[in-house]
C-alpha cells in the first residue's frame, strides 16, 4: 500500500452476505469486492500544515533523524558517522539502533520517539473521521515497516494512543510488504475464478519500482487464501533509469511474459487473470483519476491512458481463455492480503508507511471469509 503520501488504509469488518451473490460483476477500483466492501480510500485529510499523512511518511522519519543528528553535532562528533541521512538504509539504521554504540542508539531512539508522536497524531486524526470510528486494530504495512526501528515506532505510537484513551491495537502486516502487494491481488477475484488453477499473475506498481509476480493460491490447503504465497516474481527499479510511459508498459509486459513462459515450462496452471495494484484513484474503466503523477514516464492520468487495456491487449488470452485484468489502488490491494488474519476483530484498518500517504476504509459488517 507506497506512492501515496503516508500509506494506505483499509477498514473492514464482518459480513453476513456472500459477495458472490451480492456483486457478481467486478470492476476496476470497485467499492464492492468479493470479501470486503470499500467505504472509502485515499482520504486527503488536511490540517494547517497541509496533508496529514506528510507528517508520518518515510521522509518524515528521515527528517526527524536528521534533526537529531544536527543537534548532537553541536556538541561533538556525529555518532552515526559520515553517511548522509537520506542515504542510510533500513539495515544500517537497525544495526546502529541495536549496536554497542549507546550514543548512536540513543540518538535513533530519540528520532523514533518524535516520529511515533507524529504517527500517533496522524492515526488519531483518521480515527476521528466518521468512516474510521470504532476501529479496533490498525495493521501497518509499506516498505518502511520492514525494519526494527519502524516496528519500535509502531509500538510506541500504540502506547501513545492508549494513553489518550484509545483502545487500539497496532500490528505489523503479516506478509513482507513486497509480497503483500502481490498477494492482495488474489482477493480482488471471486473464489470461483481461482478454483481449478494453481495461481494468478499480479503486478504491484510503487513509487520507485514495479514488481510482477505469480501468486500461488494454495486453495487446497486453506480456502481463505491464508496460505497463498508468491511463487515467482521479477522486480524492476525504474527509479534507477530514465524511461517513458510506453517504455514502462513494455518492460512490465516483458516481465509478465517471462512469468507466463516460466509457468508453462513448470506446468503451473495460471488462471486467465491479472491483478494490478497501482497508486491513485482508480476508475471503473481502468483509468486513473488522480494520484499517479509520479509514475515512470510522466503522468499516467493523461492522454486517455489505460493500463488495464494495455495489458489486456498484450495478453488477450492466458491458456485457452480470455484474460481479465483488474486494477485497484495499491494500498487497498496490500490491505486485502491481510483479510485472513483479521477475522477476530469487527473493525480494522491498514496504513502503509512509504513515500506517500493514502487510505481505505471498510464499513461495518462487510468482511467474510473466502469460500472454496
Amino acid at each position: 500500500m507506497e506512492q501515496l503520501e503516508f500509506g494506505d488504509a483499509l477498514r473492514t469488518s464482518k459480513n453476513a452476505m456472500p459477495k458472490e451473490i451480492a456483486s457478481p460483476l467486478l470492476n476496476n477500483g470497485a467499492t464492492v469486492l468479493p470479501s470486503v466492501t470499500v467505504n472509502c480510500y485515499n482520504l486527503e485529510l488536511r490540517d494547517g500544515n497541509g496533508f496529514i499523512g506528510d507528517r508520518a511518511n518515510r521522509q518524515a522519519f528521515q527528517q526527524k533523524l536528521e534533526n537529531c543528528r544536527q543537534l548532537v553535532c553541536k556538541g561533538g562528533r556525529d555518532p552515526l558517522g559520515d553517511t548522509a541521512t537520506e542515504e542510510m538504509s533500513k539495515k544500517q539504521i537497525d544495526a546502529l539502533l541495536n549496536g554497542k554504540n549507546l550514543e548512536a542508539s540513543a540518538l535513533i531512539l530519540g528520532a523514533i520517539e518524535e516520529y511515533a508522536a507524529e504517527f500517533a497524531y496522524v492515526l488519531q486524526t483518521f480515527l476521528k473521521d466518521e468512516r474510521w470510528k470504532e476501529t479496533q486494530r490498525i495493521v501497518v504495512g509499506g516498505g518502511l515497516k520492514d525494519s526494527a526501528f519502524c516496528e519500535l515506532a509502531i509500538a510506541r505510537a500504540m502506547v501513545r494512543l492508549k494513553s489518550e484513551g484509545l483502545m487500539i491495537e497496532l500490528v505489523p502486516i503479516a506478509h513482507h510488504p513486497d509480497d503483500a502487494g502481490l498477494l492482495g491481488a488474489a482477493h480482488l477475484m471471486h473464489s470461483w475464478m481461482l478454483n481449478g488453477y494453481d495461481g494468478i499473475l499480479a503486478v504491484d506498481i510503487g513509487g520507485a519500482n514495479i514488481r510482477a509476480g505469480v501468486v500461488e493460491t494454495r486453495l487446497e490447503e486453506h480456502s481463505d487464501l491464508s496460505k497463498a504465497r508468491v511463487w515467482k516474481s521479477h522486480l524492476w527499479r525504474y527509479g534507477d533509469e530514465p524511461t517513458s510511459r510506453k517504455g514502462a508498459v513494455a518492460k512490465l509486459t516483458d516481465m509478465l511474459g517471462k512469468l507466463i513462459d516460466k509457468a508453462v515450462k513448470e506446468n503451473f496452471s495460471l488462471a486467465p487473470l491479472i491483478g494490478v495494484a497501482c497508486p491513485g484513484v482508480i476508475e471503473a474503466d481502468g483509468s486513473i483519476a488522480r494520484g499517479a503523477q509520479n509514475l515512470p514516464g510522466g503522468n499516467w492520468e493523461r492522454d486517455g491512458f489505460n493500463l488495464t487495456n494495455e495489458l489486456a491487449q498484450a495478453f488477450p488470452k492466458i491458456g485457452n481463455h480470455d484474460t481479465l485484468v483488474l486494477m485497484h489502488n495499491d494500498g487497498v490491494v496490500q490491505g486485502l492480503s491481510q483479510i485472513p488474519f483479521v477475522q477476530d476483530v469487527k473493525h480494522w484498518g491498514i496504513v502503509t508507511i512509504g513515500t506517500g500517504f493514502g487510505n481505505t476504509n471498510m464499513p461495518p459488517d462487510k468482511t467474510i471469509k473466502k469460500k472454496g
